[in-house]
């Protein structure tokens, strides 16, 4: 029996909208998110899900709990959504970024990946054959399809916000 993963990226936010790196901070939803996953929550009031599931981060938790009130579902938080540690670039305006050399104190591309594995062992284990959907974030979820299709990160096309993907694990 297979388990279907609704995969959605928050709503935006302030710092999105500054574009900041917000990294692993709980980051705070700007009036377009709140829109964004209203009119969400909307188109997917018809659709059945057993359960839905966010990144402990504030960001997360607040689109989901939006998503999930049609549903009359609880929200259940896990650190395995998070978005990546960025180190020292949290907070940093994204287009200064360019062509600077990384800190050490970024998460790694496989650790990255190794927490996408697990969050999708654990979807696999605790929903086995259910509809899941899962509010996580840009980079994170670009790990979890490409440790599901067996791609790069490059290969895997970036997700807007609130945009929804489906993944059958089997």
């Amino acid at each position: 029996m297979m388990t279907t993963l609704l995969l959605v990226r928050h709503g935006e936010t302030v710092d999105n909208a500054r574009q900041l790196m917000q990294g692993q901070t709980q980051g705070q939803l700007n009036a377009t998110g709140v829109r964004q996953a209203r009119e969400l929550a909307l188109r997917l009031k018809e659709e059945p899900v057993d359960a839905f599931v966010a990144s402990d981060l504030k960001r997360s938790i607040d689109t989901c709990t939006l998503l999930a009130a049609p549903h009359g579902l609880p929200v259940t938080t896990t650190p395995l959504l998070r978005e990546r540690d960025w180190g020292s670039f949290t907070g940093r305006f994204i287009p200064d970024l360019k062509g600077e050399t990384w800190p050490d104190d970024i998460e790694s591309l496989d650790d990255l990946q190794q927490r996408a594995r697990q969050f999708l062992d654990m979807i696999r284990k605790k929903y086995h054959g259910q509809r899941v959907l899962a509010v996580g974030h840009g980079i994170i979820n670009k790990a979890i399809q490409a440790v599901h299709f067996g791609k790069t990160m490059r290969e895997v096309e970036k997700m807007t916000n609130c945009e929804v993907r489906m993944l059958l694990l089997q």
